[in-house]
């Protein structure tokens, strides 16, 4: 009898995660994964495997083992999609009570279930009021913890972020720009649906270190391509970074070679910071 598989959903139902943290471990390379028409497969003894280490490679460390183990992104798309913006600010006030940093409610729980709300109304479990109800929620979510990541002291300089022409998601760069301003930098966030005129008018403005752009869809990948051609030409000391769920979900050899992916926050500053670096002592 050959190797059994289950899907990803039922991983991470297994290992006792939030479906998008199921996916980070295989996008890391922690969780060996196959993909098919249907979507993600995993062998059983992959996932025995991956189950039997002594700690889950989460990519970060968590304050306690409740706030790594509740299932507070699950928790939270459920508040998102009924609109309850009280509720939804309930869910975070407990992961953070429970140990979970700011930035994390935004990477692990925020992002995650917008993301699986994004799949959902794909797949049509979901309609469009329901994605539109969870996004006013988030909006009003990121409203009350934006101050609590500004940073204080001198800005390390300015980065500018947004969305190409063509993406109508805000809440992604939204969501960058926030853990970019905690990361001790001015950010100019041109949202979504920005032409690369506007990316270049601000970066002349700003004199900005770096432009990060956020791409949810793969049909939005010619205009942040076009939007990396016109800076590196005019402004060629500024660092242009592609991400979002469209970078995630593409595999370096199938991107345009003019774009520098990121894959995560973590990677963008680092990327980042060293440009910045580079730059000063050049």
């Amino acid at each position: 009898m050959g190797e059994t598989h289950v899907t990803l959903h039922e991983a991470a139902e297994r290992l006792g995660v939030h479906y998008m943290t199921a996916y980070r471990y295989v996008r890391h390379g922690q969780l060996q994964a196959s993909r098919t028409s249907s979507g993600w497969r995993v062998a059983s003894s992959d996932l025995e495997q991956f189950a039997a280490r002594d700690s889950v490679p989460v990519g970060r460390s968590s304050a306690n083992s409740s706030a790594r183990n509740a299932p507070w992104a699950s928790r939270l798309e459920a508040r998102l999609i009924a609109g309850d913006v009280e509720g939804a600010w309930g869910v975070i006030e407990a992961a953070m009570a429970a140990g979970s940093p700011v930035d994390r409610v935004y990477t692990d729980f925020i992002s995650d279930a917008m993301e699986s709300i994004g799949a959902r109304w794909a797949a049509g479990e979901l309609g469009v009021a329901d994605e539109h109800r969870a996004t006013v929620v988030v909006q009003r979510l990121l409203g009350r913890l934006g101050p609590q990541l500004n940073r204080r002291g001198r800005s390390r300089g300015t980065i500018v972020v947004g969305s190409p022409f063509g993406e109508q998601h805000s809440i992604p760069s939204a969501v960058i720009a926030d853990l970019v301003r905690a990361d001790g930098w001015s950010v100019v966030d041109l949202g979504s649906d920005s032409p690369a005129s506007s990316f270049l008018q601000v970066v002349e403005e700003t004199d900005a270190v770096a432009v990060l752009l956020s791409v949810s869809h793969v049909e939005s990948f010619p205009a942040a391509v076009e939007v990396t051609k016109e800076i590196r030409s005019s402004h060629p000391g500024t660092l242009v970074v592609t991400g979002g769920r469209a970078v995630m979900n593409t595999p370096d050899t199938d991107l345009d070679e003019a774009l520098v992916p990121g894959r995560d926050i973590s990677q963008v500053l680092d990327m980042v910071r060293d440009h910045a670096t580079r730059s000063r002592t050049a």
